[in-house]
């Protein structure tokens, strides 16, 4: 990840907990879907999770 720390940056907006989106959701779309999908953000550098404090956005796609 970069230099920078969603917890020094609180412009950055949080996404909601994997268990929020599959309330959110009905629970059509199950918890690991959810963290997969969570997974290929963070490894394409849109999403930075910080442990305790959720996963923050940092990236707007082009």
């Amino acid at each position: 990840m970069g230099t920078h720390s969603a917890r020094r940056d609180p412009g950055r907006r949080r996404i909601p907990s994997h268990c929020e989106l599959e309330q959110e959701t009905g629970g059509a779309v199950s918890r690991r879907t959810i963290k997969s999908a969570i997974e290929v953000l963070q490894s394409e550098g849109l999403v930075q999770g910080v442990q305790g404090k959720g996963v923050f956005v940092i990236a707007k796609p082009d």
